[in-house]
């Protein structure tokens, strides 16, 4: 896929290709077991921010967060992702 970011500093008045900057992906969220529960179809998403990592502070004690900010064109539940049925619990 490669990297899509149009870079304004290298060309900064020739026209950039977008033709290819918004894909159709699939949005899932895990449980502790590491099975799929739940799922999402998002439609022609493009990325419009990206943080890398904040400022970090040695001296602090935080946490470093990758944030990811998504545009969309519709998104709709995949109802075909049901959540597994836990196993009951047995006292040995």
């Amino acid at each position: 896929m490669g990297n899509k970011v149009w870079n304004f500093e290298v060309r900064p008045r020739r026209r950039g290709v977008v033709q290819n900057f918004r894909k159709d992906l699939i949005i899932e969220l895990y449980n502790e077991a590491g099975q799929v529960v739940l799922a999402y179809k998002v439609f022609r998403a493009w990325v419009s921010e990206y943080q890398a990592l904040p400022d970090l502070d040695a001296n602090a004690n935080t946490v470093a967060i990758q944030t990811l900010k998504l545009e969309t064109e519709g998104w709709e539940r995949d109802y075909d992702v049901a959540e597994p049925n836990e196993p009951s619990f047995v006292e040995p």
